[in-house]
């Protein structure tokens, strides 16, 4: 079996992240699709379909396939997948390939289905569905073929994984749909509420990338955002400081952090023990807002630390799984 044919897939809310053995990560492209509705064609896939978002004629649609880690429109999904498998393959590759490919630890059995199908019709030659809490800790460089506890927290952009996990599999686990686009819609919220301003999930990701905070910080940073006036409906530019940024983003933070102390209060004592001398490991794009390791940190009493490139650990994770497994089992 050629090694060049094992592919593993972070099919994200926000993003799909593709890793092939030898390689590593290959490609990491928005999971937005524009599609025409008139002439019942898809016209453009990844960054090119994302950049339209909010700004498509009435016959373009900017669709995101995926909802909250789970398959929204299957028929949009199995286009973007079939388009980034070739992509990530190039043009020389005859044979189908192997693919992992994760899926959120709280989806159902037919929702995980869809996935698998939706792999297949992509030009899969096998599939293995993984959860990602698995795959994030693989990712983040964790041996979890031991006995040993360790707890993941899985940021991404449409659910948070949180999962307590030993010998290779998951002991404790709980997925809410609270993650990265709810940051997005925080900030949202809090901009029309209190200066009655319009803006759009581009300029709210800007917002959270540039001075995004989970915890209030000393040095206050600050931007300029354009949008449009609630009342008048005009094009505005309004302030905004890191301190407004933390107050928007406190309740989905706190549902992320409250989500870990409910796991932790279901794990075994031996494992929780394990887990208190190991610390907690921050995964996942969500990872990378400024100071949601320092307030985990401060409400579990646990030492957290974010894993070297958050965003790739899932990807990664997934294309190391099936060389782990073989071993594992032999």
């Amino acid at each position: 079996m050629a090694a060049v044919t094992d592919i593993g897939i972070d099919l994200g809310t926000a993003s799909i992240l593709v890793y092939t053995k030898g390689k590593g990560i290959v490609l990491k492209e928005p999971s937005v699709v524009a599609y025409d509705k008139d002439a019942d064609k898809v016209k453009a896939i990844g960054e090119e379909a994302r950049q339209m978002i909010g700004r498509t004629p009435g016959n373009i649609m900017a669709i995101r396939p995926l909802r909250q880690g789970v398959i929204s429109d299957y028929m949009i999904t199995e286009k973007m997948l079939r388009y980034f498998v070739q992509k990530a393959q190039g043009r020389k590759s005859f044979r189908k390939p192997r693919i992992a490919i994760c899926v959120p630890s709280g989806v159902t059995d037919v929702e995980r289905r869809a996935v698998e199908e939706a792999t297949y019709q992509a030009g899969a030659r096998d599939v293995t569905i993984i959860d990602e809490p698995i795959a994030a800790a693989i990712g983040a460089g964790i041996d979890i073929t031991k006995p040993v506890g360790n707890l993941i927290v899985d940021i991404g952009g449409g659910t948070t994984d949180v999962a307590v996990i030993s010998l290779g599999g998951i002991v404790v686990s709980t997925s809410i749909r609270v993650a990265g686009d709810n940051f997005n819609e925080a900030i949202i919220r809090y901009v029309r509420k209190n200066h009655k301003l319009f803006i759009g999930e581009q300029t709210a990701e800007a917002v959270k990338l540039q001075i995004g905070t989970a915890c209030r910080r000393l040095e206050t940073k600050s931007m300029d955002i354009k949008g449009r006036n609630v009342v008048t409906g005009l094009p505005k530019t309004i302030h905004l400081t890191s301190i407004e940024v933390c107050e928007a983003l406190k309740d989905p933070v706190n549902q992320i952090v409250e989500t870990v102390q409910n796991v932790l209060e279901k794990t075994p004592p031996e494992l929780a023990a394990d887990v208190s001398e190991r610390g907690i490991v921050l995964t996942g794009g969500g990872a990378l807002l400024d100071g949601i390791e320092e307030v985990i940190q401060e409400k579990t009493g646990i030492n957290t630390m974010t894993a070297e490139n958050p965003e790739m650990a899932v990807a990664a994770g997934t294309g190391k799984y099936v060389e782990l497994m073989n071993k594992f089992n032999h």
